[in-house]
């Protein structure tokens, strides 16, 4: 079989060359291109492994969108309720899942224990490790109690060999670990560059969309957070799972960021422990201090991951600052905590200009939705105040620089939340004020900064 050439393509303008340039020949860019495979005719049905492999993607007619026949995705639980929680229901038959996060995180301890819950189900899987002998996984499941597992175990991190084999098991789910470590032989560069990890990643996504396979790569982040390699591989693949969780606590989150067979931004939580991963029923009592009285600078907010509401307490502290007064936010946006102190003295006359303020959310975990304003200036308040908010107190909406307080979404379904474990003061939005009162949960609805101030000056 005759090997393809390899030429080297700018990533910014396209043009190509048979060895490496700094300069693009193209459009002059520095360091800009990238290897790649160039197929020698007639060579691209069958250089992979055999003629097994031709054919993949039959040619299609065009047809119109209103002939095509829709139908619901069949899917597989995998056995970790959170973790079909994130994936929207289970595995999809063919569907491609790329998982990230920092070192030592637990990607491997979750596929590991979903796998042999996929095999008790009498599915055939099959877990490729690249980075650990088949030794080291098998030390690993005696760690988890999994001892008697029957997971087809392949330690391997040729593109070709992996092929060959996933074609000869044929296994309902293969997990890739991790898809920096593998490499093709059609390529001269080393395991792990941005011309083997694109390359070896499409081959196994064909490979899945032609054969049903579901293949789940793990992937490697950088220090940044984000995956590494090319971007191109978090737009190959069908959804995309991110890792998150102080390395130092038992508590993980496992959040999906890119989903075509489900909801995005949904979040699973997880708790480390001896037998490995266990998924967490009530992850609201993760983020909310046990204090036996109320203290200044706490307050509870309501925000919404995906289809969950979650209670998350916001810890403010307001102290005296120097010349130079700073201002430090943990699992929040630091420019919109800058924002929300400029609106709290224009429009509600509390000045922290020569304060530091420091604001957190409990539990290491990161919102990003605007829902959480209201909750932050109600515990900057309290912090500067020294005045602790009513025992059973919760508050969330948006903040705009004009001083008006903005409607949430799914507002109900955060106040029946809220209502269930217990809490029985909020302040909210006018517009997510409930038809219908929640029992046990008095509301008081606003439209401005200065009148959800008002509204907790008179419940001190």
């Amino acid at each position: 079989m005759a090997k393809d050439k390899t030429l080297y393509t700018c990533s910014e303008c396209g043009a190509s060359s048979p060895r490496w340039l700094g300069k693009c020949p193209g459009c002059g860019a520095w360091n800009t291109l990238v290897e790649t495979v160039a197929e020698t005719p007639g060579a691209g049905k069958n250089r992979l492994s055999g003629a097994q492999y031709a054919g993949l993607a039959p040619a299609q007619q065009v047809v119109p969108l209103s002939a095509i026949e829709a139908s619901e995705v069949a899917r597989t639980a995998t056995g970790l309720a959170e973790l079909d929680r994130v994936l929207g229901g289970g595995i999809v038959e063919g569907g491609v899942v790329l998982i990230g996060g920092d070192p030592g995180i637990g990607k491997s301890t979750l596929l590991l224990q979903a796998l042999d819950a996929l095999q008790h189900l009498g599915l055939p899987v099959l877990y490729v490790t690249g980075e650990e002998s088949g030794a080291q996984v098998a030390l690993r499941a005696r760690r988890l109690g999994l001892a008697a597992s029957q997971v087809q175990v392949l330690a391997e991190i040729q593109l070709e060999k992996i092929l060959a084999t996933v074609d000869a098991v044929q296994p309902a789910v293969c997990v890739i670990d991790s898809i920096q470590t593998i490499y093709s032989d059609q390529l001269a560069s080393a395991p792990g560059s941005v011309a083997q990890v694109r390359e070896c990643a499409a081959h196994l996504t064909r490979l899945a969309k032609a054969s049903g396979i579901a293949i789940v790569f793990v992937g490697h982040v950088t220090k940044e957070g984000a995956i590494a390699g090319p971007r191109v591989l978090e737009h190959m693949v069908d959804t995309v799972l991110y890792f998150e969780g102080d390395t130092h606590s038992s508590f993980r989150l496992v959040r999906a960021i890119k989903n075509r067979f489900g909801a995005v931004n949904e979040i699973g939580v997880f708790a480390m422990t001896e037998q490995g991963l266990k998924g967490v029923t009530n992850p609201s009592a993760i983020f909310l201090s046990q204090h036996s009285e109320p203290v200044p600078g706490s307050c509870v907010l309501v925000t919404l991951e995906g289809t969950r509401p979650l209670l998350v307490e916001i810890q403010a502290l307001v102290d005296g600052g120097g010349v130079s007064p700073r201002r430090l936010s943990v699992g929040l946006d630091r420019d919109r905590l800058a924002m929300l102190l400029a609106v709290l003295h224009r429009h509600a006359g509390v000045a922290c200009a020569d304060q530091d303020v420091f604001v957190n959310a409990v539990g290491g975990v990161r919102i990003s939705e605007p829902a959480a304003d209201l909750a932050v200036l109600l515990a900057i308040t309290s912090s500067l105040r020294a005045k602790p908010l009513p025992k059973g107190f919760i508050a969330f909406g948006e903040v705009g620089l004009a001083g008006e307080v903005r409607p949430a979404p799914r507002g109900q379904e955060r106040l029946k939340e809220a209502a269930k474990l217990g809490f029985t003061v909020a302040v909210v939005p006018k517009a997510n004020a409930p038809k219908k009162p929640i029992a046990g949960l008095t509301i008081h609805a606003v439209e401005r900064v200065e009148q959800a101030m008002d509204a907790v000056r008179g419940l001190a």
